[in-house]
């Protein structure tokens, strides 16, 4: 047998567990003993067993009550429990079974069946914590291979958005570099807006990247016009929000969800003048109006075909002027609180 196999005997008559005992050591068990409920449950706090021998008939304390308060432990409840009793009444069987014993065994011993009962709950014991330790062992693959997947996707998600970013440059001069800054703006907001956890956080920097997307859909002489866009032409430009929600909403991404809410949300304003729906106040998805702000922050500090760069003094005065029409106030505060961040980013070539 197994020399790892520990059992303990609780009997209040000392001459009983030393019979025990004695059927028993044929088999090389680790045997500790005790004499009283109480006693037993010590043992059982502070080491290991594989098996316990439950005398009912004890003093304070009885069997019944022992196995009880031993199956109410979530670290012992699966330890197999053998009572051993001169009683042999139908309600004192019935009664071991239902506070949890897996087997009854009637005094005097039988040395045989002792033997054999012991063996076989073992056994069973040792088959069922084998198969618990492949289980976890499975679970706990099992997860990490979720993990690492679940990484996959998120760095392949990563690469996607990134490979847009840099077809998008080739549409125009300055988008690309513009919409990396806009991730990192957004990512600082989000990082500082104490309602937002650090999921969200991750996911407006995944996200944001997207807000433009709906342009590659407008045509170049438009897109790369280098003076004012004319009405109609304004009115082409302002369907990149559309087209791009369109081309996103049906994700069930939470990724591709996000940006499909920021593409068509972050030129909405505070005060309901934005478009494409006027959309007013928290009407408008937090994640898009973290947008709205950063975008028009790095595109006014930033040449374009049409337009000189504004210092960035110039811009966040417009900034602060506008809290409250076209920006959330909130972000303004935050915007102004830890500006010399904000601006550092907007340095990145």
């Amino acid at each position: 047998m197994d020399l790892s196999f520990n059992i303990l005997i609780v009997d209040d008559v000392i001459e009983n567990i030393q019979v025990a005992m004695n059927i028993l050591q044929e088999d090389n068990y680790n045997f500790s003993f005790a004499t009283s409920g109480e006693e037993a449950l010590s043992l059982i706090e502070y080491n290991r067993f594989d098996l316990i021998l439950l005398d009912i008939m004890m003093p304070y304390m009885d069997g019944f009550s022992v196995c009880e308060t031993i199956k109410k432990e979530e670290r012992y409840r699966d330890i197999p429990i053998i009572f051993l009793t001169a009683k042999t009444d139908i309600d004192s069987v019935a009664k071991a079974f239902q506070v949890g014993g897996v087997d009854y065994i009637t005094k005097p011993f039988h040395p045989e069946e002792l033997i054999a009962r012991v063996r076989t709950h073992l056994n069973l014991y040792a088959a069922q914590e084998t198969l618990r330790h492949h289980n976890i062992t499975l679970q706990t693959k099992m997860e990490r291979k979720e993990h690492r997947l679940l990484n996959e996707i998120e760095e392949s998600q990563k690469e996607l958005i990134f490979t847009l970013t840099e077809l998008m440059e080739f549409t125009s001069d300055e988008t690309g570099k513009h919409i990396k800054r806009v991730a990192e703006y957004t990512k600082l907001l989000a990082h500082y807006h104490p309602a937002l956890s650090e999921e969200e956080e991750k996911l407006i920097y995944l996200a944001s990247p997207m807000h433009d997307i709906g342009k590659i859909m407008i045509p170049q002489r438009i897109l790369n016009k280098a003076d004012i866009l004319n009405t109609d032409e304004d009115e082409i430009m302002k369907t990149h929000t559309t087209k791009a929600y369109e081309l996103l909403k049906h994700s069930p991404r939470k990724l591709i969800k996000a940006a499909a809410v920021i593409a068509y949300e972050h030129h909405e304003r505070w005060d309901g003048t934005g478009y494409p729906r006027g959309l007013k106040g928290e009407e408008i998805n937090i994640f898009a109006r973290m947008v709205a702000l950063a975008d028009v922050f790095d595109a006014l500090t930033h040449k374009r075909t049409y337009k000189e760069a504004w210092s960035v003094e110039e811009a966040v005065d417009y900034i602060q002027k506008h809290a409250g029409t076209h920006f959330d106030p909130t972000l303004v505060s935050i915007f102004m609180e830890h500006l010399d961040e904000f601006i550092e980013i907007n340095a990145q070539k």
